[in-house]
């Protein structure tokens, strides 16, 4: 007696829709809330903000619906919500710099950076086609971090390619291109990798990417002046090594080789050690008489804040200056939600790192596995370094929250990269095809769960 076949899973596209619903309204609600607190009404544009923000996730919403039907139902909610909130937030911040106005700008990368994500649901019909790419991937990515070296620093670090009046930052592109890179070299040579023991290494081409990754993150670090770039790209690969080997010697390998670059480059970079110097102790200036620097100010406001903090619109983050929309935005959360909304905001950075492991998880071939955990990686490291930095745990890096911060660049990188986690996630999700009638099909040879997490 044949056993009967397994429900098929559930698509829960209504269940996306109704979190992207709610995600709008969010937004929205924040939106007017800033109106009512600075300006006592709500602003007359509240309406067209929300349509716009509504029709935008609309349209990605019918993107999955129709090309990738089994994808993970709470990643682009979160994703929308993530932006919307940092929308309101720059519009918050643009109330105290009339001459700054950084939101309709913002407001444009976003609908390029949702554009994106629909072309790449839409047109890439499965993960796998970017394996062949790997080494194309990785040439893109090195010229797209060398390019800003021969371009003037801002603010202290070469990280920007300035044309006229449009300026990006071409490594949070090529982070995207590492990251496919990574996956399919550990797809290929994660056993070679694993049976390392002792001091018997692996051959030297299997252990030459490893090298050159190092070395490429410490050049990073020496010529482009940027620590969190540098933290980023290896500490990417030393995860992706320990999920395709279980070896836990990579790791401590991993942290070995970052010290020792971080500890010679942060001593000799002025650079680099003047933000060392403002970590471990960031109320010098206050003590020479100058007034608080920007990490001193940016520790007030998270104090300020206290447990439910002061209200949208009403708190004081705009005296860290320049980077009060950029790498201090956190600050922002922090002093006018609170600790609650800070809680909150982490909680959904959580809730999408988790799922991207989910999907790595659930996958059966080895390069979408790895590229899942390396996507979902990228967002875990961004937000572990940024809000680091800015809570005075680490040394201050300059990079932008995921979707919260001001930063073109940054949120369409990140829109690419849920666009994937959901080509990814439909993947690992969907229904095996039906054997054909009358024809005895061997189920292929995969890597189990157990397997992968060994």
């Amino acid at each position: 007696m044949t056993a009967p076949s397994a429900p098929p899973p559930s698509k829960r596209r209504g269940v996306e829709l109704s979190l992207l619903v709610a995600a709008a309204l969010i937004a929205v609600y924040g939106y007017a809330a800033v109106g009512l607190a600075r300006d006592g009404a709500v602003p007359p544009d509240t309406a067209t903000y929300g349509a716009g923000l509504g029709l935008l996730a609309l349209l990605a919403h019918l993107a999955v619906r129709l090309r990738a039907p089994y994808a993970d139902p709470l990643l682009l909610p979160i994703a929308v919500l993530l932006n919307g909130l940092g929308l309101v937030l720059i519009y918050r911040l643009d109330l105290e710099t009339p001459g700054d106005h950084a939101a309709p700008t913002q407001l444009v990368w976003s609908t390029l950076g949702v554009g994106l994500f629909i072309v790449a649901v839409v047109f890439l019909r499965d993960h796998r086609l970017l394996q062949r790419y790997a080494y194309v991937s990785v040439a893109a990515a090195l010229v797209l971090l060398s390019v800003p070296i021969f371009f003037p620093a801002v603010n202290g670090a070469k990280i920007w390619i300035r044309i006229g009046g449009l300026s990006f930052q071409p490594g949070e592109f090529a982070k995207i291109l590492l990251a496919v890179f990574f996956a399919a070299y550990l797809a290929v040579n994660h056993q070679a990798l694993g049976r390392v023991r002792g001091l018997r290494l692996p051959a030297g081409r299997v252990l030459g990417p490893i090298v050159a990754i190092w070395v490429v993150s410490v050049g990073v670090l020496i010529l482009e002046r940027d620590l969190g770039t540098s933290l980023l790209f290896f500490g990417l690969f030393v995860i992706m090594l320990y999920v395709a080997t279980g070896r836990i010697g990579w790791i401590a390998v991993g942290l070995l080789l970052a010290g020792v670059g971080a500890f010679v480059v942060g001593s000799l970079e002025p650079h680099v050690n003047g933000r060392v110097e403002d970590w471990l102790d960031p109320f010098a200036s206050i003590e020479a008489g100058q007034g608080p620097g920007q990490l001193a100010q940016s520790l007030f406001a998270f104090a300020a804040g206290g447990m439910l903090g002061t209200g949208l619109g009403l708190g004081k983050s705009t005296l860290i200056g320049f980077a009060a929309k950029s790498d201090f935005i956190l600050a922002t959360v922090g002093e006018e939600l609170g600790l609650a909304g800070l809680t909150a905001l982490f909680l959904l950075y959580a809730l999408l790192v988790a799922r991207g492991y989910r999907t790595g998880l659930a996958l059966r071939d080895p390069f979408g596995r790895l590229l899942a955990t390396g996507l979902a990686s990228i967002v875990a490291l961004q937000v572990f370094v940024i809000a680091g930095g800015v809570m005075g745990l680490i040394p201050l890096t300059g990079m932008a929250m995921p979707f919260l911060a001001q930063g073109g660049s940054s949120v369409v990188t990140n829109w690419i990269i849920v666009a994937l986690l959901i080509r990814v996630s439909d993947s690992a999700r969907a229904p095996e095809p039906e054997p054909e009638p009358g024809r005895d099909h061997e189920r292929p040879k995969t890597a189990t769960v157990t397997e992968a997490a060994r």
